[in-house]
């Protein structure tokens, strides 16, 4: 059997991890490596040129960095937004949900250069190594993954010693704390989160260090949706991702989107992670209340039942599944009115909803006022209605006799 030549696909973010799969690939395979950047979220010029430097110079053969933050909001956030997704009541996906969209990209790029193997630098302790793999064979079961660091249980010294002894370039070293940025937040970990009972310091939040000790006076603003697309902040009409850059900013300055997430893993185990995401929690909650306004109470419960499992799909990194699209068709055509208005206040620590506005408005529908007059129906439909209603209870209380009775 003639040996394998063909360039390895290694998914690359710069880090100590991706780093070190560089010369250790080259070295003990024997084969080139191209590595691969795709941005979906949190990379500017200065960190691509920087990023393909530090890959260049760890003897990858040449870099690739796809923008992909376009395609990211169209295939998994437009979804997330309109199921409300948040996992736990609390946590929007913020970094995991973009793994199997850069599965698919590395599948592409070895489909491109005739490539064989793609690694990836997952450990074996993390959700990421399951969501890249689950993406990766269910695009192309041939192909070969590796995963050294997992594979190999190497440490983190052990690592920086190898990059020294090769006098390979290492990477920024000295914070306390390992930060994932994307476009739909942050995550930061440090020894608070290896355990339940403690916050990480004020120093190490990102988007909203100074929220609180230096508050911002309250603010006023609007944001319109078109068919659950955010489309105009303040007025003022932007393409998805630009909103969504826009928002990140002007609400994290307000501490909006800080939480610390418990839950469970993918591997079964509980785990706990500190995240900021303003202009995911923002345009989750601002969308919630429109769909309040427009959608009736069946519509809505079903639409959540599904958004629950959707949400367990993509932090499992099965997006590409038949079922994540089958639910992704019937939260696209939930949205056909999820068209109006929001207005938030903003201040610190606090997102609050003044009023929602929709020509699709479900309220200003019926000739009714809630507590006031019925419009609808006369004294003696709403008499004979409770008596319907409560005739399944009466029955039982029947049936029963008064040994259930309070």
């Amino acid at each position: 059997m003639s040996k394998d030549t063909t360039p390895i696909i290694l998914a690359f973010s710069g880090g100590l991890d991706t780093s070190f799969c560089v010369p250790w690939l080259r070295e003990n395979h024997g084969r080139e490596v191209i590595t691969a950047c795709v941005d979906t979220g949190g990379i500017d010029d200065d960190a691509a040129v920087a990023l393909e430097n530090r890959a260049l110079a760890l003897g990858a053969v040449e870099h690739v960095l796809i923008d992909a933050k376009q395609e990211f909001f169209e295939t998994v956030i437009r979804h997330l937004i309109a199921g409300n997704v948040l996992r736990g009541n609390a946590y929007p996906l913020c970094v995991g949900a973009e793994r199997g969209l850069q599965a698919a990209k590395l599948a592409a790029i070895a489909r491109e250069r005739g490539a064989t193997t793609v690694a990836h630098g997952c450990t074996a302790a993390g959700n990421d190594q399951v969501r890249f793999e689950v993406a990766l064979r269910t695009l192309n079961p041939g192909l070969e993954v590796l995963a050294p660091v997992r594979d190999n249980s190497w440490v983190r010294e052990e690592q920086l010693a190898y990059l020294e002894d090769h006098d390979m370039p290492l990477p920024p070293q000295g914070s306390a704390y390992s930060i994932n940025r994307g476009l739909w937040g942050i995550t930061i970990g440090g020894q608070e989160t290896l355990t339940s009972a403690d916050s990480i310091p004020e120093s190490a939040w990102v988007l909203s260090a100074n929220a609180f000790t230096e508050p911002l006076e309250p603010s006023t603003h609007t944001l319109d949706f078109v068919k659950g697309i955010p489309a105009r902040l303040d007025g003022k009409a932007l393409p998805p991702v630009a909103l969504i850059e826009r928002l990140e900013k002007l609400a994290g300055a307000y501490g909006i989107g800080r939480g610390i997430h418990l839950g469970d893993t993918v591997l079964g185990t509980k785990g706990r992670v500190a995240f900021e995401a303003p202009a995911a929690i923002t345009l989750i909650t601002a969308h919630r209340e429109l769909e309040k306004l427009v959608l009736s109470a069946q519509q809505a419960r079903i639409k959540d039942s599904v958004a629950a499992v959707y949400g367990d799909l993509v932090h499992e990194g099965k997006q590409l599944d038949l079922a994540c699209g089958d639910i992704e068709a019937l939260l696209k055509a939930s949205q056909r009115r999820v068209t109006g208005t929001v207005n938030f206040t903003l201040r610190p620590g606090q997102l609050f909803i003044d009023g929602v506005e929709s020509e699709y408005s479900l309220l200003a529908a019926t000739k009714g006022v809630y507590g006031e007059a019925a419009g609808e129906w006369t004294p003696a439909d709403a008499l004979g209605y409770a008596r319907v209603l409560s005739l399944p209870g009466t029955l039982q209380t029947r049936a029963g006799g008064e040994q259930d009775l309070i």
